[in-house]
């Protein structure tokens, strides 16, 4: 019987792209998570934007936008559905009333430390196959990734 993985189409020179590589290991991981958190909402999916809010309490959504590289009107949906999920809250800035400030919820605080404790085992599973190093060795090159991206995408 065949394994997987032999059965498995190749995606030529692609499968030597770090971008290529990077996003089928994001799908790959995303689904895997997915499979692991049930009944949270929207909240797996915006695990990372929950956990910038949570470490940054109220932040302009500018802010938000600029940190997660994401488009202001991408977060204000995202936003919208967190909103109505009871997973965070928006309120206006004294100093600019245009301006909303945006915090977690004691719901959001709840649902985001059960979220990173599943996320911790998660990550377990992702790096079982590395050895000694392996796993910061790839924070540091994914940091050193991202930096160069920043610096090349439009403010």
């Amino acid at each position: 019987m065949e394994d997987q993985d032999s059965r498995l189409l190749t995606a030529g020179s692609q499968e030597r792209s770090i971008a290529y590589k990077l996003r089928l290991a994001q799908i790959m991981a995303y689904q895997a998570f997915e499979e692991r958190v049930t009944g949270f909402g929207a909240a797996p999916r915006y695990l990372g934007l929950l956990c910038v809010i949570r470490a940054n309490p109220g932040q302009h959504q500018t802010r938000l936008a600029e940190t997660i590289a994401v488009q202001r009107s991408s977060l204000v949906t995202i936003l919208d559905r967190l909103e109505g999920e009871g997973l965070v809250e928006r309120t206006n800035c004294e100093a600019d009333r245009r301006a909303k400030l945006v915090n977690l919820t004691a719901k959001g605080e709840d649902v985001v430390s059960r979220l990173l404790e599943e996320a911790e085992r998660h990550e377990e599973m992702l790096c079982a196959n590395m050895i000694e190093g392996e796993r910061q060795s790839m924070l540091d090159g994914l940091d050193r990734i991202i930096a160069s991206l920043r610096g090349s995408l439009p403010a």
